[in-house]
């Protein structure tokens, strides 16, 4: 059964309170699964499976990780958090994420503390949903791996320096010149980040364009990224990583 669409965010729900109203109903009311439909829980087994059951693994960027394919239901799943507000995602969603930051780290998981730094969202986009899902997905991912014995905190260091067109549609050589540049971090970046070991972190990997602006853009500001990773990826590297 597909999924049955949630309806859009209504404009009340952009303001903070309406914000806040809206994760209190997404917590008190019964929601049907948003990966595939099933009546009455916002995640069914089946698909929290789904997010669970494929081993993290590289992407078309090598140093940047995936936890699952972005295929449904977990494409859904990814949609519904960013689009719908389906706020309760994001521990299950951070979950898979903190597994890709492991992967992508293998044997320096523990060598120093974790920095998640998430893919800054454009301030339109941030107003227009109501939150920043990259941002919530960063600190549900550092809950995780705090909970797996990680010393882990997540911080949005990034900004754009300028505005970009949007992504859709574009080519990967049109990707790179329209994010050339595009990024840089925040002048507090520094403080109190002294020995942390950043991770790039995100909801999507498709060309991998996007990681490689932010991971220059932290290089640039002496904070050098050790690896990435991301809920979901459209391709994975080498062919075959997800059987």
């Amino acid at each position: 059964m597909p999924p049955t669409p949630s309806p859009a965010c209504p404009p009340s729900a952009r303001t903070p309170f309406g914000h806040a109203l809206a994760g209190l109903l997404d917590v008190l009311l019964p929601a049907d699964c948003a990966g595939c439909g099933a009546e009455r829980t916002q995640l069914c087994p089946a698909c929290r499976h789904a997010l669970t059951a494929t081993r993290p693994g590289p992407t078309l960027l090598p140093w940047a990780h995936a936890a699952a394919p972005y295929a449904d239901p977990v494409r859904q799943l990814l949609l519904a958090h960013k689009e719908r507000g389906a706020l309760r995602l994001a521990g299950p969603l951070g979950e898979a994420l903190g597994r890709a930051v492991r992967s992508a780290l293998g044997a320096r998981a523990g060598a120093a503390p974790l920095l998640l730094v998430p893919m800054p969202s454009a301030r339109a986009a941030v107003r227009a949903r109501g939150h920043d899902p990259t941002l919530r997905l960063a600190g549900a991912a550092a809950r995780s791996l705090r909970r797996a014995g990680l010393d882990a905190r997540a911080a949005p260091l990034l900004r754009h320096a300028r505005p970009v067109a949007d992504q859709a549609g574009l080519n990967a050589a049109e990707r790179r010149r329209n994010l050339h540049g595009a990024l840089t971090v925040l002048p507090r970046a520094r403080r109190g980040l002294a020995g942390r070991q950043p991770v790039l972190v995100d909801d999507l990997v498709t060309t991998g364009t996007s990681l490689a602006e932010a991971a220059r853009a932290l290089a640039d500001a002496g904070l050098p990224a050790r690896a990435a990773a991301t809920v979901a990826a459209t391709a994975v590297h080498p062919p075959g990583q997800y059987t």
